[in-house]
């Protein structure tokens, strides 16, 4: 089914719909994506609407005129999910006046927010009530929670609380008909047919818009304790990841594992950021506890065990909150040094455990045999899921090396395969790794998956071009 590009005449009849300021044209940052390698479209329109009717109006007009909806949260996705580069121009709907906190439940534990709520007030609002939303990434002051489900997000605490659907009791949605979904329910327990919450999250704005959410919350660990500790190589990471849930079971929230590449480039292009070691081990994990009493003295407890087994080198353990808030700051800074050095390839990957530091060091021999690279590799260590990325050699540029770009990409992503691993593991799949799915997937899911988008999206106007070709 063909589709028609946003229109003026379309663009008036919408607007006398809705309130006077609702659609506007598109400034530059609605076009733009963070890797800066594409562009969305200058003849499109802008939505800004402030309620789930009015999402349903433009939904209902789209779909009606064949024009496509592209959904837009903060922008943050690194897969290109929210810019639509070529096709007919579409409509961008963004849910960023959507954003309050509908209410919050201690007693139950949940949260219900909308859509454009950012990341960071759904965190505040849970800690005003003495609980813990515990989703936590890098663009957690500029993402919303809308894209965040849209994209199934996961953070480093996805360990011990899982990615955002696992945080995600119900939803309330507007479906590609312009129907709304009242699924906005609080309830831990609901057998009543195909569930439409785990559908929608994850499907990056293909299948309709989430509007807003029912969130888990938890209990607030009364301790907390964060750690550096200076590990041998990757074998010796997961070892000392056993070791320390063998202490103190899931009290592990967060281990994450980086390799000397990523503090380098931190101190090569933001020598303000404060470093732990005055020389860079090649590889150690930042861990964290969350427990209700002694965190701290089990981080040691588990540090010793791991210095008599052999497992660690060195170490420091966090004596303040500045210095835990040092720790973390080196590791989210991590992603920021790595776009001023401007990567030739980068890879979101998961893998089984045991395989990892197998897949480490056969990836960088064959990377080695290729051409000339640095490679940082960190990231969640403890559900398997590595940022693995290639940079060109020190003093050369990433446009030295285009014509490399897609062998590097292969030759990663058809290792991941080999080890049974996911050339996704937490971005999604956007517009850019759209043949990766076309040439990883599973026949028969993307069959089911072709016949779901067909049958909530007949005239293919939600996100085209996203998850499916």
């Amino acid at each position: 089914m063909s589709l028609t590009p946003v229109s003026l005449p379309f663009l008036d009849t919408l607007a006398k719909q809705l309130p006077a300021d609702t659609l506007r044209r598109p400034e530059p940052r609605y076009l733009e994506e963070p890797r800066g390698r594409y562009q969305g479209q200058a003849g499109a329109a802008l939505a800004l609407p402030r309620s789930v009717e009015e999402v349903s109006i433009l939904v209902t007009a789209c779909n009606a005129a064949r024009v496509a909806v592209v959904p837009y949260g903060g922008g943050t996705g690194l897969v290109g999910g929210q810019i639509m580069p070529e096709g007919p121009a579409p409509l961008i709907l963004s849910l960023e006046r959507m954003n309050r906190i509908r209410a919050v439940h201690p007693l139950e534990n949940v949260l219900v927010a909308e859509a454009g709520a950012i990341l960071a007030d759904v965190q505040a609002a849970a800690e005003a009530a003495d609980r813990l939303f515990p989703l936590s990434l890098a663009a957690e002051g500029t993402a919303r929670i809308g894209g965040n489900l849209a994209t199934n997000a996961g953070g480093v605490n996805v360990l011990r609380y899982g990615n955002t659907r696992d945080l995600c009791l119900g939803l309330e949605a507007v479906l590609p008909t312009g129907d709304i979904w009242n699924g906005l329910t609080r309830l831990r327990k609901d057998n009543t047919g195909y569930d439409l919450r785990g559908l929608l999250v994850g499907s990056e704005g293909s299948l309709g818009i989430i509007t807003a959410a029912a969130l888990k919350l938890s209990p607030r660990p009364a301790s907390r304790g964060t750690a550096l500790m200076v590990v041998r190589d990757p074998t010796a990471a997961l070892r000392l990841l056993e070791l320390a849930r063998d202490h103190v079971g899931e009290a592990v929230s967060a281990f994450e594992i980086m390799h000397r590449q990523g503090p380098e480039f931190v101190r090569d292009t933001l020598p303000d950021i404060r470093q732990p070691f005055s020389e860079t081990p090649e590889w150690m994990v930042l861990v964290e506890l969350g427990m209700s009493q002694g965190a701290e003295h089990a981080l040691e407890a588990i540090f010793a065990a791991a210095l008599d087994a052999g497992l660690v080198e060195d170490g420091l353990i966090a004596q303040s909150e500045g210095q835990r808030g040092d720790f973390w700051s080196l590791r989210e800074h991590i992603p920021v040094a790595n776009k001023r050095i401007g990567s030739i390839s980068s890879h979101d990957i998961s893998l089984p455990l045991s395989a990892l530091p197998e897949f480490v060091a056969e990836a960088g021999e064959k990377l080695a045999a290729l051409g000339d690279f640095r490679i940082n590799c960190f990231g969640h260590l403890g559900d398997g899921n590595l940022h693995y990325n290639v940079f060109p050699a020190k003093g050369r540029d990433r446009a030295d090396y285009e014509n490399q770009r897609a062998a590097v990409k292969s030759l990663v992503h058809d290792l991941v395969a080999a080890y049974d691993g996911s050339f996704s593991a937490e971005h999604g799949v956007g517009r850019f790794k759209t043949g990766d799915l076309q040439h990883y997937g599973d026949p028969a899911k993307l069959a089911a998956m072709r016949a779901i988008k067909t049958a909530l999206d007949p005239n293919g106007i939600m996100n085209p071009g996203v998850v499916l070709p």
